[in-house]
C-alpha cells in the first residue's frame, strides 16, 4: 500500500509508534534510566511487525532484536519503529512505501536514508536515541544532513541478531543522538559479542585518544558536484581541525574510491539480493523500484564473480593500508551535498550514489566512523563531517569528534537546543601531548625578553641545567634584543647554563619560525652526557662576537653589563 498521504510529513519518520512505550528495566542504576529511542523497522521488536518497508514481508518476530534488549535493560523506554529506505536499499530516505521522510531542517530535501526516521525523530527531539543500520554509510549520510550524530561502530561491535539484513557481511548496527557523549553512552550499552550473529566478534577498542597533536587524512580528489556551499564548508572544517591540534596530510582516494564502487557495481551487490531471497524469488512485484532493480541485477553473479570481487576488494584494501602510518584519522564530507526530494525521484539512482561518495568504502574495509555536526549553511541546511579510523578505534573517534562537535557552538539537531557541557568518554585514558625537549641559553630563558614566545605555544620548562663541559657562548653584536650563540669546542669549552623546555609538537613549527639565521635547531649536549635539541649558532657568525663564556652563561652575563655598556655593546639593530 502507497502511502503517498505521508510524503514529506514529519508523520512519514514512523512506521508504527506505540500507543504504550515498551518500558525500560526499572531496577538498580541503569545508564539509560528515563530516556527515549526509536528504532529502524528492520531490527526486530518483540510482537511488533518487522517490515523493512515493505508490507508484504512483514515478519513476527517473538524476541527482541539483541541491541533492542541491550538498551531495555539498559533502562531506556522504546517508543516506536520508524521508515527507512526500503531494505535498507539506498542513502535518501525516499525509497518507502510508507512515506518520504523529510529533512528536519526543510522538507522539500532528503532526509538522507536509509536510516531516514530514525534520523529525523532524533534531529526533531521526538526521542533521545535511535536506533539505525549501516552497510554503505546509512548510519551517516542521515546525520550529516539533519545536524546530528551518527556512530557506525567497528562492525561486529554490535550484535545484528534481529535484524533483517542487507548485506550481512557488512551490516552494523548504528546510532543517532544529538550529542556525542549520549551516542557512547549507548554505544557502550549496547556493545559485546553474541554467538547467534556469525559476524559478532569481541573487539579489543583502542583506550588512547588520538595525540594532541594528531595528522588527518584529506583526499586529494574531492568533488561537492557543483556545491560550492558544502567545499566551502569542509574548507572550514579543515581549518577548525588545524585549530584543535591537527595537520592536514594529502592521501590518495582512489583505493578507497575503487572499494566503495564494488559494493553496487560488481558481484558484491549479490549479497543484497541473498539477504532476502526466498521472499523476493517469491514476492518480487511486491518491492518498489529502484530496490527491486538493485536486488534483481544480484542474480546474475556467479559464485567465482563472487570470489573475484572479493580478491579485488582485498587489493584495494592492501593499497589503502599505507594511508594509516601517515595520519591518525581520516576526514571526509559525511555527504557531498544535499538534494530536494523532486531531484531524488527524477535521478533516483545518480543522486544516490553521489550521497555515498563518502560513505561506501568504510564497512567493506573494516573500519570506524562518526558523523558529527559542522555548520549550518547560509541556506539554512546542515552539513556534517566524517572522521574514519582502523577498527577499533571507535572511542577514540567519539573523542575527536566530540571536541570538533563543542567547537561548533551548533545546537542540538534541529531543537535549538544549545549543546550540553561535553563529557569525558569513558574508557579512554587522558590525551597525551606529544612534545619536544628544547634546550635555550639565551632571551628564551624564564624571565628573559624571549620566554613569551615559549609560554604562549604552551611550551613548560622541564628542567635548568648545563651543558657538557664542551661549549663556548658568544654575544651576537647587533641583535635585538640580545641574543647568544652556542657553540660545541673540540677542546677548552667549558659548562654552560641553560633551560630544557618542552614544547608541543604542533607548536613546534611555529616557534622556529620566529628564531632568525644565525641561530639554528641542532643537538646540545646535556651536562650529564645527555643529547636534547636546542640553538646552536652558525661558525661564520662568532668572528667578530665576544666569548662570555667566564660568566657560566647569559642571565649572568647579562646581570654584569650596566645600562651604559649594554648601550655601547649592543645597536639597536633589528635581526
Amino acid at each position: 500500500m502507497m502511502v503517498h498521504e505521508k510524503n514529506g510529513s514529519a508523520a512519514a519518520a514512523w512506521i508504527a509508534r506505540f500507543a504504550q512505550p515498551v518500558p525500560g528495566a526499572d531496577t538498580g542504576n541503569r545508564p539509560l534510566a528515563g530516556l527515549r529511542f526509536a528504532v529502524k523497522d528492520n531490527i526486530d521488536v518483540a510482537g511488533v511487525p518487522t517490515t523493512a518497508a515493505c508490507p508484504a514481508f512483514d515478519r513476527r518476530p517473538s524476541v527482541h532484536a539483541a541491541v533492542v534488549q541491550k538498551l531495555l535493560d539498559a533502562g531506556a523506554s522504546l517508543l516506536g519503529k520508524t521508515n527507512l529506505d526500503q531494505f535498507a536499499c539506498g542513502l535518501n530516505g525516499t525509497r518507502s512505501p510508507y512515506g518520504e521522510v523529510p529533512n528536519a531542517f526543510d522538507p522539500r530535501y532528503v532526509s538522507g536514508g536509509s536510516s531516514s526516521g530514525s534520523a529525523y525523530v532524533v534531529a526533531a527531539g521526538e526521542v533521545d536515541f535511535a536506533l539505525g543500520t549501516d552497510t554503505a554509510g546509512s548510519g551517516r549520510v542521515p546525520a550529516g544532513l539533519n545536524n546530528i550524530v551518527g556512530i557506525k561502530p567497528s562492525r561486529g561491535l554490535l550484535s545484528a541478531f534481529g535484524v533483517v539484513p542487507a548485506a550481512q557481511s557488512a551490516d552494523c548496527v548504528s546510532i543517532f543522538a544529538r550529542t556525542v557523549a549520549l551516542a557512547v553512552d549507548v554505544l557502550l550499552a549496547a556493545a559485546g559479542p553474541d554467538a547467534r550473529d556469525p559476524y559478532s566478534r569481541e573487539l579489543a577498542l583502542r583506550t588512547d585518544p588520538f595525540p594532541s597533536a594528531f595528522r588527518f587524512g584529506v583526499p586529494d580528489a574531492l568533488s561537492f558536484f557543483g556545491d560550492s556551499v558544502a567545499e566551502e564548508a569542509f574548507r572550514d572544517a579543515q581549518a577548525r581541525l588545524v585549530a584543535l591540534g591537527g595537520t592536514a596530510v594529502i592521501i590518495p582516494y582512489a583505493p578507497l574510491a575503487e572499494a566503495a564502487a564494488l559494493l553496487y557495481e560488481s558481484a558484491l551487490v549479490a549479497e543484497r539480493y541473498a539477504a532476502v531471497r526466498e521472499f523476493f524469488d517469491a514476492h518480487g512485484s511486491q518491492v518498489i523500484e529502484p530496490v527491486r532493480g538493485i536486488l534483481e541485477s544480484g542474480r546474475g553473479y556467479s559464485a567465482a564473480d563472487v570470489f573475484e570481487a572479493q580478491t579485488r576488494l582485498r587489493a584495494f584494501a592492501q593499497q589503502a593500508e599505507p594511508m594509516w602510518r601517515g595520519i591518525d584519522v581520516l576526514l571526509v564530507p559525511t555527504a557531498p551535498t544535499h538534494y530536494t526530494r523532486d531531484e531524488m525521484r527524477a535521478d533516483p539512482v545518480v543522486l544516490n550514489r553521489n550521497l555515498g561518495a563518502y560513505t561506501n568504502f568504510v564497512n567493506l574495509l573494516d573500519y570506524a566512523a562518526i558523523s558529527v555536526p559542522s555548520a549550518i549553511r547560509a541556506d539554512g541546511l546542515p552539513f556534517g563531517i566524517t572522521l574514519i579510523g582502523p577498527c577499533g578505534s571507535d572511542l577514540a573517534l567519539a573523542d575527536l569528534g566530540q571536541r570538533y562537535h563543542h567547537a561548533t557552538g551548533l545546537p542540538q539537531g534541529a531543537t535549538g537546543l544549545p549543546l550540553p557541557e561535553s563529557k569525558p568518554v569513558p574508557g579512554l585514558g587522558a590525551p597525551v601531548v606529544q612534545t619536544m625537549p628544547i634546550a635555550v641559553v639565551g632571551a628564551h630563558l624564564s624571565g628573559m625578553p624571549l620566554n613569551g614566545q615559549l609560554t604562549e605555544r604552551g611550551a613548560t620548562l622541564l628542567r635548568a641545567t648545563t651543558t657538557s663541559p664542551c661549549y663556548s657562548l658568544h654575544a651576537l653584536p647587533g641583535t635585538v634584543p640580545p641574543k647568544p650563540g652556542l657553540q660545541r669546542c673540540p677542546s677548552g669549552g667549558t659548562a654552560i647554563a641553560l633551560e630544557v623546555w618542552s614544547v608541543p609538537l604542533a607548536q613546534v613549527g611555529g616557534f622556529l619560525a620566529l628564531i632568525p639565521p644565525p641561530l639554528g635547531l641542532g643537538s646540545v649536549e646535556l651536562e650529564d652526557g645527555s643529547w636534547v635539541h636546542g640553538f646552536i649558532c652558525e661558525g661564520h657568525a662568532l668572528a667578530n662576537a665576544e666569548d662570555v663564556s667566564h660568566h657560566g652563561g647569559w642571565r649572568a652575563y647579562i646581570a654584569s653589563r650596566t645600562p651604559a655598556a649594554a648601550g655601547a655593546s649592543f645597536q639597536a639593530i633589528p635581526t
